[in-house]
């Protein structure tokens, strides 16, 4: 089991420590995450997506019931989702939904 403590010869000598003034002017830039900018590309995402698999299952899975075909299409679309459309959104409009905070 490790201690969470640290000793004196794990922490850097103050003399090696910028400056609090130097830390402050070299402070990087922080963006913050845009909740409704994101809910509104994942469902540009979403719509196209899920009427697609609609428009190519609904026939196949006809007298299917609708509890049937919502287990089908779920895993489907949350795996597409998961591994394809916001990966791809957070990929392509990082700056958009990462605005500079402030």
């Amino acid at each position: 089991m490790t201690s969470a403590k640290h000793s004196a010869l794990d922490r850097p000598h103050p003399a090696s420590m910028p400056a609090v003034g130097a830390l402050a002017r070299a402070a990087p830039t922080t963006h913050r995450f845009s909740r409704p900018r994101f809910a509104i590309l994942v469902l540009a995402g979403v719509y196209p997506l899920i009427t697609a698999l609609l428009y190519l299952l609904l026939p196949v899975l006809q007298g299917w019931a609708i509890w049937q075909e919502t287990l089908l299409i779920a895993p489907l679309m949350v795996a597409m989702m998961v591994w394809g459309v916001i990966p791809a959104i957070q990929r392509r409009f990082n700056r958009f939904i990462n605005p500079l905070a402030g």
